[in-house]
């Protein structure tokens, strides 16, 4: 919603202050479509040769984030809270064997299935199935630090791979100037192919090339470079979920009592989206 009426804003006060300037709009429409197809085909192509076609689907998905937002909500991250504790709580009262069928088949699990949200989310569920099922097929005698380290590492990797569209954009960002100024440079070699013409057509045609530089820092600082910004937002907004999942693996192993574990969790929010701890001892008690 805000990066629509963003773009809009950006938009309306660019053109909006260059046509109540005296400036005529012609000019840069006719201009525009040619020089967008060269520094936005530049763009993609450079994007092609740069990246992976993972990295390119990555790229896609991330794109599509910042217009949709987060993927997790802030139900999400207290299900997250509440299901990992809960599961906890089977392990510790009843034991490695009791625990292995909700970890090794979630879907069919009648714990994940009180979170139908999380349970159709394969990230999520295997943030919290592969730590406990380790903790299963070791009957409950692994280390605390040990099992921690594996989820920092699955954490890392995860992260990785949500950052990498971030610094696709970035990338993009820091080269659109550039490729502007390419089509420039095109459009002054152009320009100098007709320096016989009348002085109003080569001002035209220099007015034309240096639509390609506009273009590029238009593109570079009022779209690419927000993007990336807010996608990288949403991306830290995104993985407190893992860090919630492991502060109540961890300090459930710890043997915290439950009103400890639920604050290391909840303490890592932010503060925006945090909710009152009473809150989720009322939950565990009620669900």
């Amino acid at each position: 919603m805000f990066v629509a009426i963003g773009i809009v804003v950006l938009l309306v006060m660019v053109f909006g202050g260059f046509m109540l300037a005296g400036g005529a709009l012609g000019p840069v429409a006719k201009a525009m479509p040619l020089e967008f197809m060269m520094i936005g085909g530049a763009a993609v192509g450079a994007t092609l040769i740069g990246n992976s076609l993972h990295a390119i689907k990555l790229l896609g998905s991330g794109l599509r984030k910042v217009f949709k937002g987060p993927r997790y909500t802030d139900a999400d991250h207290i299900d997250a809270i509440a299901l990992t504790s809960k599961l906890m709580k089977v392990l510790r009262s009843e034991g490695a064997v009791a625990l292995e069928s909700h970890v090794t088949d979630p879907a069919a699990s009648a714990l994940f299935s009180e979170y139908p949200r999380l349970q159709a989310d394969p990230v999520v569920t295997a943030m919290i199935c592969d730590p406990l099922t380790l903790l299963v097929v070791s009957s409950g005698t692994l280390d605390t630090h040990a099992v921690e380290d594996v989820i920092d590492s699955a954490i890392k990797t995860e992260l990785h791979e949500m950052s990498e569209p971030e610094h696709m954009i970035q990338s993009l960002a820091d080269a659109l100037p550039a490729l502007g100024i390419v089509a420039a440079v095109l459009g002054i070699i152009k320009t100098m192919g007709a320096i016989d013409k009348p002085p109003e057509i080569l001002g035209s045609m220099i007015g034309s090339a240096l639509v390609g530089t506009f273009l590029g820092v238009l593109l570079a600082y009022g779209f690419a470079g927000p993007l990336g910004t807010r996608l990288k937002q949403i991306n830290g907004h995104d993985s407190q979920i893992f860090h919630s999942i492991k502060q109540v693996i961890i300090a459930s192993l710890h043997g915290y009592p439950q009103p400890l574990v639920l604050e290391a969790a909840r303490s890592g929010l932010p503060p925006a989206h945090r909710p009152k701890l009473t809150d989720l001892l009322d939950m565990m008690r009620g669900r």
